[in-house]
């Protein structure tokens, strides 16, 4: 069975044909159809030989585009196109609003009006470049939010979150994603179609229970490998105790992560009770720094020497219980709550420059860090993005198997034109909006 796309009014629909095309491929047209079907050299029939499904000129697909702060929508984009030869086009099943994609809704970032938001996506290949070899159409892949080519040396090294040759702006920059500020000219994924480069080495194939647990592996784009890394960075080894300051979606996934890594007390302070409640479901132990001071808890709960590894998943955004905003917070308080010479891991988003800064330090980006102490004590601090591909296979092998189920955060399951009401709802942390997927096939 061969698919292909057709246009209706605007709006690009699957179709399914069944005849079976030879090894050289050929084109095909019906009435309203265009369908362009290549063969790889050396194989046979129009499944194992498919490389490409040709798009119609001049078409589009419905995106969520930013306009500015708290402005978005869904708009009619062009269609993406292969560019280059290790291109694949990807239609997206479901793509996540991620909580540092708020940094960009709020005004937050110096993102372009007019770009397409969107890093946490999972799809179907529909069409493939011609020098891409591992990757068929019709596979279900993961696709990492870092944008990577898989040969620089920081590539080579396995810091695919610094891939030089993805961002034109190096050395002032370093890394790409998709459809976020600073990182490069990618379009995101909240849309029906998305464009990948390097896809061979970007794409993470998905095993046969892809569509079925979609919920989950696309996780496996952001979150939970940044959740795990973050542990990874604190150093946490089996039987240590460890606290997690923020119980966002990447604060539960670190938290996850430290089950996994059989952590033997995980401590998560928040304010949010729905999100705490996630938390607590999976074993650890909810602190409310609303109602106690979290780090005299910790303090507290490991019998006064401080836990051995700590993670912060909140970022330059951190506020205090009555709602004022201080960049420095989460950080001073795990030096505060790690124990000497324990591990602190620090994924949440920090930025070189905040146009929305609380003061003049904030908005060039320094943060007050109580060095002294953390010097003191002996601590360790890792920082910076996640390189998805260090992961993501482990994480999704985990899932695969049963052992976990990262979509137990997951609150709402939306279509795509939903997705500015979505954003507006998770920004205000609203109750029950814990995570949100979007699902641009539900209508």
């Amino acid at each position: 069975m061969v698919e292909r796309r057709r246009e209706t009014a605007g709006f690009i629909h699957l179709a399914t044909a069944g005849p079976s095309y030879g090894k050289g491929g050929q084109e095909v047209r019906q009435p309203g159809v265009t369908e362009v079907v290549s063969g790889r050299p050396g194989t046979g029939g129009a499944v194992a030989g498919l490389t490409r499904v040709g798009l119609q000129e001049d078409t589009t697909m419905k995106a969520l585009v930013y306009h500015g702060p708290r402005d978005v929508s869904v708009d009619d984009v062009p269609d993406p196109r292969i560019e280059e030869p290790r291109d694949v086009i990807v239609k997206i099943i479901t793509t996540n609003i991620c909580g540092s994609d708020l940094h960009m809704y709020e005004g937050r970032t110096d993102m372009e009006s007019g770009r397409i938001l969107g890093h946490e996506n999972f799809g179907e290949v529909i069409e493939a470049g011609e020098a891409v070899e591992r990757i068929n159409v019709g596979d279900i892949v993961s696709l990492p939010f870092n944008v990577a080519c898989g040969s620089c040396k920081n590539c080579n090294a396995g810091f695919t979150n610094y891939c030089i040759r993805a961002n034109p702006d190096y050395p002032r920059l370093c890394g790409g994603a998709y459809g976020f500020a600073d990182m490069g000219p990618w379009e995101g994924g909240q849309a029906e179609f998305l464009r990948v480069p390097w896809a061979d080495f970007n794409c993470c194939k998905m095993p046969e229970d892809g569509r079925e647990k979609q919920n989950d592996y696309v996780m496996c784009s952001d979150i939970f490998p940044t959740g795990y890394h973050a542990t990874e960075m604190a150093g946490l080894r089996p039987g240590e105790s460890v606290v997690i300051m923020g119980a966002g979606p990447v604060g539960l996934m670190a938290a996850l992560s430290s089950v996994v890594k059989s952590a033997s007390l995980i401590m998560v302070v928040d304010r949010h009770p729905d999100r705490l409640a996630l938390a607590e479901k999976i074993g650890a132990i909810a602190i409310d720094d609303s109602k106690v001071n979290p780090v005299e808890r910790v303090l507290e709960l490991t019998g006064g020497e401080g836990a051995d590894r700590g993670c912060e998943c909140v970022g330059y955004q951190a506020h205090d219980p009555q709602g004022h905003e201080h960049p420095d917070d989460t950080l001073n308080k795990l030096v505060e709550s790690v124990r000497y010479t324990g591990g602190i891991g620090v994924v949440g988003v920090f930025v070189p420059e905040d146009p929305g800064g609380a003061d003049d330090l904030a908005k060039h980006g320094r943060v007050p860090l109580e060095y002294g102490w953390h010097w003191y004590k002996g601590q360790t601090i890792g920082s910076g993005q996640c390189p998805v591909k260090r992961y993501d296979r482990h994480l999704r092998n985990l899932i695969h198997t049963g052992k976990v189920e990262p979509s137990y955060i997951l609150s709402h399951e939306l279509p795509l034109r939903e997705a500015p009401d979505a954003y507006a709802h998770f920004d205000k942390r609203e109750p029950g909006w814990t995570k949100v997927t979007l699902k641009p096939g539900l209508g």
